[in-house]
């Protein structure tokens, strides 16, 4: 028999545990979103910023803006927007892709939550020989604390102890059922390209739609009547463009940058940062369920019942 004080001794641990399970979570998903970071603007310097400001690319898109507009139908900002689900779709392909093949916030999110889950069942090991706990019983108290409540249905419900013993992790219905919880959340606003995108597609737009009066009749008409790109442009006239595209190019590319640069450290930050949709969020997720019960059932005074293990 174990007296209740122990086992509220036993429940503060567990608490100061997930605690301490999640500063080592938070390190390591900060090292990982650090890296991913760097590899991003390495690729984005390389490959997306050089192909966005050459003379070719910026013809390509003032041929979209220019059809974008002409289908518009009186939408306000339609340009801008259609520009920018190319350029978010050009920015993962070129960018954010080749990047997630070696890491991606999604792959530091699971990594980060498994780090959580096998330090806290750790120290559960170390909490219940402190208190010479036999492992039968601190299984069934782990059983009885919840960990996940995303139900009905019940398999989307899962203990502390279900969690510290899913191998792999993924394969738990209740961690799927959080994951998509997280998703839902993540979805409710911009993703990491959908912001370091919308702003220079905003841009990019205006520039385009304001150099239009200046190029008389060879560029948006021929575009709205639906010609090939080849007959947009003569060749003096694209010659003399692309001389004095390639003299304003330094400029361009630094704009480019320091808008890039700005966006993406906002959403890098989010990312990290947010409670409910960054890739720490299954973790705060089950750190507060966890604590939340048992300071709630302290709270109350409530008995410690052990509950059968399900078999």
């Amino acid at each position: 028999m174990i007296a209740q004080d122990t086992w509220r001794q036993v429940d503060q641990q567990i608490i100061a545990a997930s605690k301490s399970a999640l500063e080592q979570a938070a390190v390591y998903a900060r090292g990982s979103m650090e890296h991913w970071r760097v590899l991003v603007y390495e690729r984005t310097e390389a490959e997306f910023i050089p192909w966005f400001s050459s003379y070719w690319t910026q013809e390509w898109l003032a041929v979209k803006v220019s059809w974008y507009a002409a289908s518009a139908e009186g939408e306000a900002d339609s340009s801008a927007k259609r520009l920018a689900v190319y350029l978010q779709e050009q920015y993962r392909e070129q960018v954010l892709a080749p990047v997630a093949v070696e890491i991606d916030p999604e792959a530091i999110r699971a990594n980060a939550t498994g780090y959580y889950i096998r330090q806290l069942s750790q120290q559960a090991q170390v909490i219940a020989q402190r208190h010479r706990i036999p492992n039968e019983l601190m299984n069934r108290r782990l059983h009885g604390i919840p960990a996940i409540r995303l139900g009905p249905p019940a398999a989307r419900d899962a203990s502390l102890y279900e969690m510290v013993h899913a191998e792999p992790l993924n394969t738990l219905p209740a961690y799927a059922a959080l994951i998509d919880h997280v998703d839902k959340a993540a979805s409710t606003g911009a993703g990491p390209s959908e912001a370091v995108i919308a702003t220079v597609a905003q841009r990019t737009s205006e520039k385009i739609e304001a150099q239009f009066a200046t190029r008389g009749a060879t560029g948006a008409a021929a575009a709205v009547a639906g010609k090939a790109a080849g007959a947009l442009i003569s060749v003096g006239v694209a010659g003399i463009r692309a001389i004095i595209h390639e003299g304003e190019r330094p400029e361009m590319e630094a704009q480019i940058r320091k808008s890039l640069s700005a966006a993406f450290d906002e959403a890098w930050f989010k990312s990290l940062k947010h409670p409910l949709s960054g890739v720490m969020a299954p973790v705060y997720y089950l750190d507060e369920e966890i604590k939340g019960n048992l300071v709630e059932a302290d709270l109350a005074n409530r008995a410690v019942v052990l509950p059968d293990l399900k078999p």
